[in-house]
């Protein structure tokens, strides 16, 4: 579990919409100032990494004296905090990764890098989550597989669920869904249209298949529609 220093949804919001949401979790690391939501979300932080730029120094100093271990990055770097914060998950041994905070707020430039973060090539196929301020799940399918195959996400929520197929840099070949209100059967989503967006989830369980590309995956829960 990673806590960046954006806006987090609540913990009754991701309990009410994605319940079982945090099961599992092994290590949490808060990158630079996104400890400050540790309280909030009923998590203990075991690791900080970052320049200091975004946390009191009292808090800080609360977590060196707890016993949490630092990593303190130069101010001048070529990382941001969060992405140095996913490289410290990794070398943790995460084979899941849950991304908090890392959207909303007023810099768009760090939100989009973030929801870039999810391609990042030392994740080497390891599935991460990124929930944004109001409780939606970001992910990203990426195709073919090592073996030159197609790859499918199981996306398990409630019917009534939005569930959004945007083209991830690139266009995505050979979308097919099932237990969706609008199906594709091995159908392009291009880069630069808007086809994929705003699809509902009919069933507990969707799957969605990518023949070649990257498709990122929004899931928005059926409490937040307007």
């Amino acid at each position: 579990m990673i806590l960046a220093d954006g806006e987090a949804p609540s913990r009754d919001l991701l309990d009410a919409a994605w319940p079982g949401w945090s099961a599992g979790t092994v290590i949490v690391i808060a990158a630079d100032g996104g400890a400050i939501h540790a309280a909030a979300l009923g998590l203990m932080v075991d690791r900080w990494v970052g320049d200091g730029d975004s946390i009191s120094q009292e808090l800080l100093a609360s977590l060196e004296a707890a016993g949490v271990g630092i990593l303190r990055a130069p101010a001048d770097k070529d990382e941001t905090d969060l992405e140095l914060a996913l490289l410290a998950a990794i070398d943790a041994g995460a084979d899941e990764i849950t991304i908090l905070g890392a959207l909303g707020g007023a810099r768009t430039d760090h939100a989009l890098a973030n929801v870039g973060l999810l391609g990042h090539p030392a994740l080497d196929g390891r599935p991460v989550r990124l929930y944004d301020e109001h409780g939606a799940r970001l992910s990203l399918l990426v195709a073919p597989d090592a073996a030159g195959q197609p790859v499918t996400r199981v996306l398990a929520g409630r019917p009534g669920d939005i569930v959004s197929l945007v083209p991830g840099g690139v266009s995505a070949v050979g979308v097919t869904t099932d237990g969706l209100r609008f199906a594709l059967r091995r159908e392009p989503l291009v880069l630069g249209r808007t086809r994929g967006v705003s699809n509902v989830r009919m069933e507990p369980v969707a799957r969605v298949t990518l023949e070649s590309g990257r498709l990122l995956v929004i899931e928005t829960p059926a409490n937040l529609r307007p």
